[in-house]
């Protein structure tokens, strides 16, 4: 049996972990407050009683696991903004090290960031894990950062198998409506809600688009196939599938019927995204690659779940 404990479980790549991890018997663990993050002395507080509370509950399990989708910062977030996270992580990790029983035990941690972010200069047409990083901003420079904190971790502990999951772009139903990103999102909730939605990139701009459920699964799958393999490892996640919005826009078009109502502009945030990011794994290629939906069917059921969260809302104005 397994105990998996996902920080940031509440948002969308968190609420994914947590449905993935719900089909097996993994046993889920989740701390009695819900956690402070804007206030760093509570939230360091709160993050001891965890890390003890999660070394209690793991005991009579045969290992342990850790999935960190937390996070509040985004493309256009400050190194001064982004630092809070960078020193929860480094507590979280000396928690852990001072726990006799977990330190006994094998453990896994999964850390996810952004893959766009991280190779975001990196000028080569398909992005490998032997692609050379090249962090455009202050949110990539954090995050590897953040990834450093992991891999010294991951070194210093022979029980411990560290998986640093650099994501493409993520989509999904439950998406935070006031962050500046998910573009699927915000066009499914533009069609839904009658209203326009800004676009600040051409729309020949090629992303590799992958369900935040079909990500978390395959991280899921990716870790447990280590297991009993310690040491830090790093791999991309992505569908493989590169689209352009134009694409994106026609598949809208003909699921809804309707086309979306687009503005196209500029923006300070345009200049922090690359025009064309493709990505292919090579790494872990043993445990399989991505079991991922096509884009028709992930539109679909992200428009029908925008199209069920407005009629809900409605039903309770009235």
């Amino acid at each position: 049996m397994i105990l998996a404990w996902v920080i940031g479980a509440r948002g969308l790549l968190g609420s994914a972990f947590g449905r993935a991890l719900s089909l097996d018997e993994t046993t889920s663990f989740a701390p009695a407050e819900r956690f402070h993050w804007s206030d760093e002395s509570r939230l360091a507080v709160q993050l001891e009683a965890a890390v003890e509370t999660f070394a209690l509950n793991a005991a009579g399990h045969e290992r342990w696991e850790i999935y960190w989708a937390a996070g509040v910062g985004t493309m256009g977030s400050t190194a001064e903004a982004l630092m809070p996270e960078t020193r929860a992580i480094e507590r979280l990790l000396s928690l852990l090290q001072a726990s006799k029983p977990l330190m006994a035990m094998p453990g896994g941690i999964v850390f996810s960031s952004s893959a766009g972010a991280i190779y975001g200069a990196c000028g080569v047409d398909v992005v490998t894990e032997a692609s050379p990083v090249a962090p455009s901003n202050a949110y990539a420079r954090e995050k590897l950062k953040q990834e450093e904190l992991l891999r010294a971790f991951g070194a210093g502990n022979s029980n411990m198998t560290m998986l640093l999951a650099r994501i493409s772009t993520l989509y999904g139903a439950g998406q935070a409506p006031r962050k500046p990103q998910g573009l699927l999102t915000h066009i499914a909730r533009s069609i839904v809600r009658n209203r326009p939605v800004s676009i600040y990139v051409p729309i020949d701009t090629i992303r590799d688009y992958i369900s935040v459920d079909d990500a978390a699964m395959s991280i899921v799958k990716v870790l447990r196939g280590l297991t009993g393999q310690t040491g830090v490892w790093m791999k991309i996640i992505a569908s493989e599938r590169p689209a352009t919005i134009a694409e994106i826009i026609s598949i809208f078009r003909r699921i809804a019927r309707k086309s979306p109502r687009i503005t196209t502009g500029a923006s300070k945030a345009s200049g922090l995204y690359l025009r064309r990011v493709q990505f292919r794994s090579i790494v872990l290629k043993e445990n399989g690659k991505p079991d991922t939906r096509s884009l028709t069917v992930g539109i679909a059921q992200l428009l029908s779940s925008e199209r069920a969260l407005h009629a809900n809302l409605n039903r309770h104005k009235n």
